[in-house]
């Protein structure tokens, strides 16, 4: 791997990895990591190209952050893992979860997508717009460019199609706002694709582990219950 992950870790027992979402950082569960620690081994990497981590030089895809997750969980020896993943990092959580079945106990997406036209357009619309203003400058501006590299994995990515997601077996929990950016038929397409799956909508928005933090760790504890065991 062409980069070293800036990452930090709480608690001990069964491991649990928290992604963060596009153009933010690990700081994003910060709600989530005291309550959580509690009864695993919390660990909260910073994504290529996010918060302390370098860019490197590998394609800036969520493709190549799944492979980079791979290459992370071998670095730190953890062979199985729990996966929560938020947003885009609920879409990485996905792509490793598709080729790495076998390295994850269970799962949970936060407002994931299969694909751009999974957000609404009043959400999608702007994002498309400031990639192609990012586009134009890109050539002449560093920051331009890292703008377009970060808006391009909401406007051209992801792309699964429902049919591969039978090949989940874990338990997976779908979880999103009643009022996330993520169209609600899309949400429920995605449990519906799963056949081991759970679905579950709270109040708020797209950013319900910030703004509903405590009904939000609740429910994550409840699905993963069976499996905890408080640390000595």
């Amino acid at each position: 791997m062409d980069i070293r992950f800036n990452y930090h870790e709480k608690g001990s027992g069964a491991p649990l990895v928290l992604l963060h979402g596009n153009n933010e950082d690990s700081r994003y569960f910060e709600h989530q990591i005291e309550e959580l620690s509690a009864f695993f081994r919390v660990i909260t990497p910073d994504t290529r190209g996010h918060g302390k981590t370098p860019r490197g030089l590998m394609p800036f895809t969520l493709s190549q952050f799944a492979d980079d997750l791979d290459g992370f969980l071998h670095e730190i020896g953890v062979e199985k893992t729990h996966l929560l993943g938020f947003s885009d990092g609920g879409n990485i959580a996905l792509l490793f979860a598709l080729k790495h079945p076998e390295k994850i106990d269970r799962l949970i997406l936060n407002g994931a997508d299969l694909h751009p036209s999974g957000v609404k357009l009043s959400t999608q619309l702007p994002i498309c717009i400031a990639y192609g203003f990012a586009s134009l400058l890109a050539s002449f501006s560093r920051k331009a460019l890292e703008r377009k590299e970060m808006l391009g994995l909401m406007v051209r990515e992801p792309d699964i199609q429902p049919s591969e997601l039978k090949n989940l077996t874990m338990p997976v929990l779908v979880i999103a706002g009643g009022h996330d950016m993520i169209k609600e038929d899309h949400t429920r397409l995605i449990a519906s694709a799963i056949p081991n799956s759970e679905l579950c909508f709270l109040p708020g928005g797209h950013f319900i582990a910030r703004d509903n933090s405590k009904t939000f760790n609740e429910r994550v504890i409840e699905f993963l219950r069976s499996s905890i065991q408080p640390p000595d």
